[in-house]
């Protein structure tokens, strides 16, 4: 089995070799057989190999050589690697189905070749001494050889060399680059003008990307979402894409955006099928518009990938996208409605949504129920999202597309008494609930608005006539874009009357759909500035778009930091009772946040059910995406378990979920779904010494083996040294640096598993000469909360430092309770009763909720208990202040 990771990244091949002696072996290699790996400029390559062998006989000498074609005319020759003598091994993550092996290391440096416009193929043999054959991985695999790109010193300054056969008709210019050492180009051509109902189309040829080795876009799946697409050889997407990388065999990125929403103009990029990247630009102004492309090269795809989005961003400021009205009342809105304070519970609480839980046969009592039910297992939600079907709607008995909007009253069906009766007994009997939110679509509902409702009669309205789509309905009822904005004020208004401080707003890519281009020019932005607006005021920063990953959208309403973030759905929905869907959704959320995670935005990877076959994959996804974490589990099943892992009890006695800093995404971007590699989606918590936080998704349907290196974390810096945690296990690596010997984890996830590792860096006391370095020095690292999946987002600050006295000094402020971790290097010569005190709030812990784990120098303190049993109380902070003593 093999699995790999791109840019430098280990990858391990397990094998069963069916030999006399029955004996099997994994040989494990960084960098990795069977792919590319990028070596930047004036770096050496150092080979490591880890040989695994069965302890079903006795252990026995090993051998292995490095074969490789680095030389001039490509003449392949041997290297014999040597082996490593380490008395502290790489942390081998336990699974139960785990062989227990002998490992040996082996490492070599590679000599730079002389001609690094070449790539490097290399491969690997080993034996077992001198008395059995050699065996090549390669003939125990179906993976080639690897090969090694080398970065040029000076990358070329000209498009040209990235673009073969550009379209004279595109006019290039190169841009100031506000991202580390990327080179960026604006690239425009004209795109004729609409006639009548009919947009003006123009497709320009970008031409072939120069030298490229593998090619990662992101695509519309359909209308309203985005989704990733892999290959190699020609770009040849089935869909449409926006965002498009080349790996080059220089190990160089080039990376095109496509931007949209400006002038009325929407650009996307298709292929010829001969290996053309082609402009693809619709326009409904009556007059001439752009098509707009922004062009990056750089040394690694995330400096590209930003250089694009920072440009596009000024692409869209420079434009006049909003009249000076609608700028006016945006900035009036921000000013005086939205409100800082309300951020916490909204973005970090635990939000429960009806939809899936409760279906579409919505009523007020099916509420309560789950509700009722949710406090008897003592789940305190922050925030209830009351989903589809509570709203007043025509054609009874249709399906929902044909169904129009008539009334801002709920149904009385359902909601006899009112919304503002359901709000008001939701908010009596379930205090913990700070915000509730009621799902809308853009247009009202599916279909619309009934023009036999009131909504009709009170607004201006038009039939307008759309695209194919989803939808079946040619035509559909919509506020007129000149009373849409009178519309939402009074809708939103309404809710608030009602107790409802927020909304989740669906099916926006109907707006995409409209077919005529006096519609599309009149709608589109009229109605995200009404929305948008209308939200602000009325609801602060509490919505949620949905459906909404059309160019114009991003572009638009969601890359422009002129007001606060709201939430937007990052992906297609969570499916329940489909069980290829659930890998797939996790894959999808991971490479999206690439794009995502550049506009004014929380990503929101949809809800998903507790009790579930998939349950805690689906977890570790949200936990780890930096955005919030939904739950729709049908009334009474839920999983404690799990939900106390996502979460954290605050002191004063709120649930938040523990969200770190930096949105979540994947990390070797260029391996396709069906390599049957770890997914791995890389985070960040924590300021100037915060926590790396890396999660590994089987999303294949066996059992993957992988080596994980330390500089796959994101964060994590060449000369610090950092101990490496798992979430499932609890296992603590030894100290590692970028630098080590064996600076890997090697770990194996089973089908639907998971692992959550987090990088924490050490503080080492006291201070070491740079080149003395005392081996009995203290490592010191703050873990944050333990069994949490992210809980080293739990710490709000720390200090560490060397008293006079001898005696260490850690102070750790955390924003909720739970089992408080500490790494210590010498703490397993210390004695909890004799050499540590712990303080909460300036008094002293009971002796029991204080001790040293077994498996790990790890001092925990249950500062959770320590809490409850010393009766303390918040007072006027919103943290928990424990000082620790050694």
């Amino acid at each position: 089995m093999v699995t790999n990771d791109l840019n430098g990244k280990p990858f391990q091949l397990k094998f069963v070799r069916a030999a006399q002696m029955q004996l099997f072996a994994n040989a494990i290699c960084d960098p990795p057989l069977g792919s590319t790996t990028v070596v930047p400029y004036g770096e050496t390559v150092k080979f490591t190999i880890l040989l695994e062998s069965s302890r079903s006989f006795p252990e026995q000498p090993w051998e292995a050589i490095l074969w490789h074609n680095g030389h001039e005319n490509h003449e392949w020759r041997e290297l014999r690697l040597e082996e490593t003598q380490t008395t502290t091994g790489p942390l081998v993550v336990g699974s139960k189905n785990r062989a227990v092996v002998y490992r040996r290391f082996f490492s070599i440096d590679l000599p730079t070749p002389s001609n690094l416009h070449d790539s490097v193929q290399f491969t690997l043999k080993y034996r077992i001494a001198s008395s059995h054959g050699w065996k090549w991985v390669n003939d125990n695999s179906s993976f080639t050889d690897g090969e090694l790109y080398y970065q040029p010193e000076k990358p070329p300054t000209e498009l040209t060399s990235y673009l073969k056969d550009l379209s004279p008709d595109f006019s290039v210019q190169s841009v100031p680059s506000e991202s580390p050492d990327a080179q960026v180009w604006s690239i425009t051509t004209a795109v004729k003008a609409a006639e009548g109902e009919t947009s003006g189309w123009t497709e320009t040829s970008l031409g072939v990307p120069r030298s490229f080795t593998r090619w990662f876009a992101l695509v519309r799946i359909w209308s309203p979402w985005l989704a990733p697409r892999h290959g190699k050889g020609n770009f040849q997407p089935q869909e449409d894409a926006i965002l498009c990388s080349f790996l080059r065999w220089d190990g160089l990125h080039l990376v095109l955006l496509a931007v949209s929403g400006i002038d009325d103009v929407l650009t996307i990029f298709k292929h010829d099928g001969h290996g053309n990247v082609i402009a693809s630009s619709r326009n409904d102004s009556p007059m001439d518009g752009q098509t707009r492309i922004v062009a990056a090269v750089a040394p690694n795809f995330e400096s590209a990938n930003a250089a694009v989005m920072y440009h596009a961003r000024k692409l869209v400021r420079g434009d006049e996208y909003m009249s000076n009205e609608i700028k006016a009342e945006m900035k009036t809105a921000i000013e005086n409605d939205v409100k800082a304070e309300w951020m916490d519970n909204w973005y970090d609480g635990l939000t429960y949504c009806t939809w899936n839980a409760l279906g579409q046969d919505l009523n007020e009592n099916k509420i309560y129920n789950a509700l009722d039910i949710l406090k008897q297992n003592n789940i305190k939600i922050t925030n209830l999202i009351i989903d589809d079907n509570w709203q007043s709607l025509d054609s009874h008995g249709e399906h929902q597309f044909n169904r129009g909007w008539t009334d801002f009253e709920a149904n009385k069906e359902g909601f006899p008494h009112g919304l503002k009766h359901t709000i008001k007994n939701i908010r009596e009997d379930h205090p913990n609930i700070q915000h509730i939110a009621v799902w809308h679509a853009i247009a009202g509902y599916w279909g619309g608005v009934s023009p036999d409702g009131s909504i009709a009669k009170k607004y201006k309205t038009v039939a307008v006539r759309k695209e194919r789509s989803l939808i079946p309905a040619e035509t559909v009822t919509m506020v007129d874009a000149d009373d849409i904005d009178r519309m939402y004020n009074d809708f939103y208004k309404f809710l608030l009357s009602c107790g409802v401080d927020s909304v989740k707003t669906d099916a926006q890519f109907a707006l995409d759909l409209l077919a005529d281009a006096p519609d599309r020019r009149r709608f589109i932005k009229a109605y995200q500035d009404a929305w948008t607006i209308n939200g602000l005021r009325y609801f602060s920063i509490k919505a949620i778009s949905c459906m909404s990953q059309i160019p114009q959208i991003l572009f638009h309403t969601q890359l422009p930091i002129n007001k606060p973030r709201i939430m937007v759905r990052n992906s297609d929905d969570f499916f329940p009772g489909i069980p290829s869907s659930h890998p797939w959704h996790i894959f999808v959320n991971g490479h999206n946040s690439l794009l995502t995670s550049h506009l004014n935005i929380l990503p929101d990877w949809d809800m998903f059910q507790t009790s579930h076959p998939y349950s805690s994959f689906h977890a570790a996804g949200r936990c780890v995406s930096g955005g919030p974490i939904y739950f729709t589990d049908e009334p009474g099943q839920h999983n404690l378990d799990l939900i106390a892992q996502m979460t954290a009890r605050t002191i004063q006695g709120k649930t938040i979920i523990l969200r770190p800093s930096v949105i979540g995404k994947a990390v070797g971007i260029y391996i396709g779904y069906e390599e049957e590699r770890l997914l791995k989606v890389g985070t960040f918590t924590g300021g100037v010494g915060g926590t790396g936080i890396l999660a590994l998704f089987n999303v294949s349907e066996r059992s993957l083996s992988e080596l994980v290196n330390i500089n796959a974390f994101p964060g994590v810096g060449s000369g610090e040294e950092y101990v490496v945690r798992t979430h499932t296990t609890g296992e603590v690596t030894h100290p590692m640096k970028l630098s080590s010997e064996t600076p890997v984890i090697s770990l194996e996830v089973e089908v639907k598993g998971y692992e959550i590792l987090s990088a924490y860096p050490l503080h080492v006391f006291p201070i070491p000469e740079p080149s003395i370095p005392d081996p009995s020095a203290t490592k010191v690292a703050v873990l944050g909360l333990l069994g949490k999946m992210t809980g080293a987002a739990a710490v709000v600050r720390s200090e560490t430092r060397l008293e006079d006295n001898g005696r260490l000094r850690i102070e750790v402020a955390l924003k909720a309770l739970g089992m408080l971790g500490i790494y210590v290097s010498t703490l397993h010569q210390k004695v909890v009763e004799d050499d540590v005190l712990v303080m909460i709030s300036e008094k002293v812990v009971p002796m029991r909720t204080v001790k040293i784990a077994e498996q790990a120098p790890v001092l925990e303190v249950d500062v959770e208990t320590a809490w409850d049993e010393m009766g303390l109380e918040a007072g006027w902070s919103n943290e928990v202040r424990v000082l620790v003593l050694v």
